[in-house]
């Protein structure tokens, strides 16, 4: 298993909350994640799909783990669950707090830019696809070799 022949599997932008989100992946916290499917269909990317193995990128561009899909649930905004945001790893203690993250990384000019869509706005019909992973392994593992 070589991560570099991986797809590449990018949380936020680069910067603070990527750097925050990939440690909360190495160590562990992080066992799940969201993403708009607005954000999917806009990309033209299909979906994750259980059993897929892809490669956490960090704020440099370096592949420093490998994760695999474990679940994947498209839910409204209003139907995600307390397990789904804690499993975020993020420190959230309510679906309220995770939801007012989620907003507002939602709702910054560079997610709308990257939508196309200026004034969007999530709402409770919001589609969120909810997905579950498992760390393999991290990219300096033993385990982890080429081939």
């Amino acid at each position: 298993m070589n991560p570099d022949e991986l797809p590449r599997a990018e949380f936020a932008f680069p910067g603070p909350l990527r750097d925050r989100l990939v440690a909360a992946i190495l160590s562990g916290a992080k066992t799940s994640t969201s993403g708009l499917v607005l954000a999917y269909e806009r990309a033209n990317e299909p979906f994750p799909e259980v059993g897929q193995l892809s490669a956490v990128v960090d704020s440099l561009d370096r592949r420093v783990a490998v994760i695999e899909v474990t679940e994947v649930r498209i839910v409204r905004l209003a139907d995600v669950d307390l397990q789904h945001a804690l499993d975020e790893g993020e420190g959230d203690e309510s679906v309220a707090q995770w939801r007012a993250g989620h907003e507002e990384f939602w709702h910054s000019a560079e997610v709308r830019a990257e939508l196309g869509a200026p004034g969007f706005t999530a709402t409770d019909d919001t589609l969120v696809l909810a997905e579950r992973f498992r760390l393999v392994r991290t990219v300096g593992d033993p385990g982890l070799s080429p081939g």
